[in-house]
């Protein structure tokens, strides 16, 4: 218990708030795994901690939400819990998240397409488990150590429009804060991109999708994750400096695969 805290006061101490994959205590997690404290995703809108002060208000995290002290852990595991395996408690494969109620999707589908979408993969259902408006946005598998359960107060709100005390929306109407309905894609996808299909340019058959440049993806950014297109595909939360977090200006993104 010593060495561990010995270890986490030197963390400190020497800014090396990085992730760890193996360790036995608690250690703080800043930014991304890789991109550590250079990460953008800190102080956007995807970064709860601290929300309250950057919006000059009290009424978001501790009310609304659960401030945890890391901005990763509404996504990534937490470093103390390494090794876990979400989908034994009920989480998305490789997430802090829980799986959402899948069968309530009614996904795009089309004659066109060349392959048909079953269901969201993880990294997709990760997007849709707060943008679906199903489920509180700190509603995370496994909290920090550090964070103090006996003190949570707060009202775990969904990401929905709804006027009622379980959905942001009952502030968030365009009158009281900014109107939160766009970012809620509900679970009727059909309206929306498909999600968690093999791209269809990999096959080099078939003349309306253009290659890849490389097994990842394009040079531009667009990202393809093992064959297949995903909400993370167009979108990297990671760079809120382009509008929508888009992966490549919105005039030529749809271009990046679409030959037509």
């Amino acid at each position: 218990m010593k060495a561990s805290l010995q270890f986490l006061i030197f963390s400190l101490l020497v800014g090396g708030l990085a992730w760890a994959t193996y360790v036995a205590a608690a250690t703080a997690i800043v930014g991304d795994p890789v991109l550590g404290a250079d990460d953008p995703i800190l102080g956007s809108k995807h970064d709860f901690t601290g929300l309250n002060d950057r919006a000059g208000v009290v009424a978001m995290s501790g009310v609304a939400f659960s401030d945890y002290g890391y901005s990763c852990v509404y996504c990534h595991i937490p470093p103390e819990e390494a090794g876990a395996v979400p989908a034994d408690f009920g989480g998305i494969d490789g997430w802090n998240r829980y799986v959402p109620a899948l069968g309530n999707y009614r996904l795009y589908d089309s004659i066109n397409l060349d392959n048909k979408t079953s269901g969201p993969n993880p990294i997709s259902m990760l997007c849709l488990s707060c943008h679906d408006g199903t489920m509180a946005v700190d509603m995370v598998l496994f909290k920090p150590a550090t964070f103090d359960p006996t003190q949570d107060n707060a009202m775990h709100m969904r990401i929905n429009p709804e006027d009622n005390i379980e959905s942001c929306g009952k502030c968030h109407n365009g009158q009281v804060a900014h109107d939160i309905t766009a970012k809620m894609l509900g679970t009727d996808l059909r309206n929306d991109h498909p999600i968690s299909m093999k791209y269809a340019g990999l096959t080099f058959k078939d003349a309306d999708f253009r290659p890849p440049d490389n097994p990842n993806g394009f040079s531009n950014g667009v990202k393809l994750y093992n064959g297949q297109v995903e909400c993370m595909t167009c979108h990297n939360v990671h760079d809120p400096s382009r509008e929508l977090l888009l992966r490549a200006n919105a005039e030529v993104l749809c271009f990046t695969c679409h030959a037509k």
